[in-house]
C-alpha cells in the first residue's frame, strides 16, 4: 500500500499534472470573461445590427417556463468559438515562441562522393561499391 501511495504521489505531483490543473482553472476563469464579453458587448451589437433579441425564447407547451432557449444556444456557441480562436492564437505563438531560441543543428556528414564516378557512398569507405576505385585522402573532392 505504501507503494501505491507513493507512485500516487510523484504522478500527482509531476509537473504535467500541475500544469494541466492549473490550465484547468484558468480556462474556467478565462471562459467566465468570454461569457460575459458575448453577454454584455458582442449580444447588444448584434441585436442592435439584426435588430434580433438573443435572449430569445420559444415556449413549448407543458409546465411552465418550458422553452428552448435558442438565445443562450447561440451565445454558447459565440463564446465557444471566442474561445478557440484565443486558444489558436495562443498555441500558435508559444509554438513560435519555442522555436526561436533553437538552432537547427546540422545533420552529421554519412556519405562523400567517389572522385571517379560520382556516386555516393558512406564516409568511411575507402573503394567505391559502384566503380570499385580505391579512394584515398588525397582523392577525394573538397
Amino acid at each position: 500500500m505504501k507503494e501505491f501511495i507513493k507512485e500516487f504521489k510523484e504522478f500527482a505531483l509531476k509537473g504535467n499534472v500541475m500544469d494541466m490543473a492549473i490550465g484547468v482553472i484558468i480556462g474556467g476563469a478565462f471562459t467566465a470573461i468570454v461569457t460575459a464579453f458575448t453577454d454584455d458587448f458582442i449580444n447588444p451589437i448584434i441585436n442592435i445590427c439584426g435588430g434580433a433579441n438573443f435572449g430569445g425564447k420559444i415556449p413549448l407547451p407543458g409546465p411552465a417556463g418550458n422553452a428552448i432557449m435558442w438565445g443562450d444556444f447561440i451565445s454558447a456557441v459565440v463564446n465557444f468559438l471566442i474561445v478557440a480562436l484565443i486558444l489558436f492564437l495562443m498555441i500558435k505563438a508559444m509554438n513560435k515562441l519555442m522555436t526561436l531560441g533553437k538552432k537547427e543543428e546540422e545533420a552529421p556528414v554519412t556519405e562523400k562522393t567517389c572522385p571517379f564516378c560520382y556516386s555516393k557512398i558512406n564516409i568511411k569507405a575507402t573503394h567505391c561499391p559502384h566503380c570499385t576505385m580505391e579512394i584515398r585522402p588525397q582523392d577525394e573532392l573538397k
